[in-house]
């Protein structure tokens, strides 16, 4: 599949804040937004040169920045919303609940690494485990009652380690808890909105798609 490959804190630059994209990094002055609070390109610094986004453009850049903060490409964000779409409820925050439940955004949440992009590594490695058998899919969605534990052989690797090291600052949503000692995850609830801690407007997304 198709994936971005190139700096991750232009990507943040670009929608204008934070995307937690590069874990602990994010969280001290070597962040991009730190150091560099501007659109990235040759005029990024020019903010006559800026045009105000309005309308169609608020929409877009929503949906871009939502895809970065994931991880996922066009199709498969777009598979996302009309899988939401097609579900009972409001149509954004069945979006949000879909992404949020990917396995790899799990295990970023449960502290086994710093980042969703690091996270998708560990799952296609063979690192993780959901009720007790290997996973390699980093969009395997997890579903309420579910286990997501380190692989034995896995807990030695310094990345997890240190990884679950910096939980306690980042802490943990409520609908999952967290058995650090044993390296083992435990899915309480489907996500809610509440859960979803960036700023996100959904709405934006549907409105989107919906045209």
């Amino acid at each position: 599949m198709a994936r971005y490959t190139g700096p991750v804190c232009r990507l943040c630059r670009r929608e204008g804040m934070k995307l937690f994209l590069k874990g602990q990094r994010c969280f001290t002055e070597k962040c991009g937004i730190e150091k560099r609070n501007f659109v990235p390109g040759e005029h990024g610094r020019n903010v006559r040169m800026r045009s105000k986004v309005i309308g169609y453009g608020l929409q877009l850049r929503e949906k871009q920045k939502v895809k970065r903060i994931y991880g996922i490409v066009e199709r498969q964000f777009r598979r996302y919303f009309e899988k939401a779409a097609r579900r009972a409820g409001i149509t954004g925050e069945m979006l949000l609940q879909l992404l949020e439940r990917r396995l790899d955004n799990v295990v970023c949440r449960l502290g086994f690494a710093g980042s969703r992009n690091q996270a998708r590594q560990l799952v296609r490695h063979g690192h993780i485990a959901v009720n007790g058998r290997r996973v390699t899919i980093p969009s395997y969605l997890v579903t309420k009652g579910d286990e997501v534990t380190v692989r034995d052989k896995s807990r030695k690797i310094p990345v997890i380690v240190n990884s679950l090291q910096e939980v306690p600052g980042r802490g943990v949503p409520g609908w999952l808890t967290l058995d650090a000692d044993n390296f083992k995850g435990q899915v309480l609830e489907l996500p809610r909105r509440a859960d979803v801690n960036m700023p996100i407007e959904e709405q934006l997304i549907v409105e989107l798609y919906s045209k």
